[in-house]
């Protein structure tokens, strides 16, 4: 069992997603970028990524998602207090995203707000989420992660461009009679926080067409530099949150880590020492990296493929710029009665 303070109990009541519906495979990404599938898949193990349409936008596709996890759920839209979107794609400063989800799902009186923690904000959510429904403060929690992140990577940029995808997945988080999530190992090495950039967009107001020689504000990547903080430093973020929640590596079922890199994945397994029979979310091969909603996208696609996780202990790693990183050891929610 996991091991918590005092306080009312929190876990994960269901999972809701939306897969953006076209599906991009590598060989329609290459010429651009003077790359082949064969490198690609060799580095990321990415097959195809998918991108949304131009008419759908990341409030919609976390309605979606949201909706979703409501009614595997059995919860209502009114009984939520608290709507959290993770994200780093909604383009505007304000009202925030989370708002309009409140307002599609009708949960006009839930408190909401966004957070801005990349690839790492879904994690950010679920400890944030756990710990509010733990002292009190709330009941439910819909945690979304929704990316449209085909609007802000250079198609032409060799360092991203086959990376970043599109889609959303929710988790509705609420009380439960036995720990089902447990304390949140998280943190940030900040003085790496260049390693993955976005241009200000003040840049455009300072810069005017026509003279304005300022790029949109892309992802921009320093691969090399990401990939080795991941593989060398992630993986102790993993073991100190299955050390706070008193679980062992052989108590797991499941490893279901953020999707960016199936090399960086496979590299985390090994360090932290998991099982060799333990179940690892691949989603990343054909969906690309969806930043923070990465994590609930696997997490689906891990629970439809292997019905039998259902209701096990998982751990959860969500990393990416800032450095941001967070993890925790959750109980997998329970089976819906329909997919």
């Amino acid at each position: 069992m996991i091991k918590v303070s005092s306080g009312t109990n929190s876990s994960i009541h269901s999972v809701g997603i939306y897969r953006a519906t076209n599906l991009i495979p590598n060989s329609a990404i290459v010429e651009k970028i003077d790359s082949s599938d064969e490198w690609i898949q060799q580095r990321t193990g990415i097959e195809s990524r998918r991108f949304a349409d131009k008419n759908i936008s990341v409030v919609d596709m976390g309605t979606a998602a949201a909706k979703q996890a409501l009614q595997r759920a059995g919860v209502g839209a009114e009984q939520v207090d608290l709507i959290i979107l993770a994200s780093i794609s909604y383009p505007h400063q304000t009202p925030s995203g989370a708002s309009g989800i409140a307002a599609n799902i009708g949960a006009n009186k839930a408190a909401a707000f966004d957070l801005s923690a990349a690839c790492a904000g879904f994690a950010y959510g679920v400890g944030l989420a756990s710990d509010l429904i733990r002292c009190g403060t709330t009941k439910y929690v819909l945690v979304i992660g929704s990316e449209k992140l085909s609007d802000f990577t250079n198609p032409t940029d060799r360092a991203t461009a086959f990376i970043f995808s599109d889609g959303a997945g929710a988790v509705l988080i609420g009380p439960s009679d036995e720990p089902g999530i447990g304390p949140t190992a998280w943190g940030s090495d900040s003085d790496q926080r260049d390693a993955i950039t976005m241009s200000s967009w003040l840049n455009f107001k300072d810069n005017p067409a026509p003279a304005n020689t300022i790029t949109w504000p892309d992802i921009i990547q320093e691969g090399q530099k990401v990939f080795r903080w991941a593989v060398f430093s992630v993986s102790k973020v993993g073991t100190k949150a299955m050390e706070l929640a008193g679980i062992k590596p052989a108590d797991l079922r499941a490893f279901v880590p953020h999707q960016a890199n199936l090399r960086i994945i496979e590299s985390m397994a090994k360090d932290m020492k998991l099982s060799s029979d333990i179940l690892i979310a691949d989603d990343i091969r054909t969906n690309g990296n969806t930043s923070a909603a990465s994590i609930p996208l696997a997490m689906d696609a891990l629970l439809e493929s292997q019905p039998e996780l259902h209701g096990h202990l998982a751990l959860i790693i969500g990393y990416g710029a800032g450095l941001a990183y967070a993890a925790q050891v959750v109980k997998l929610p329970p089976k819906p009665d329909s997919y």
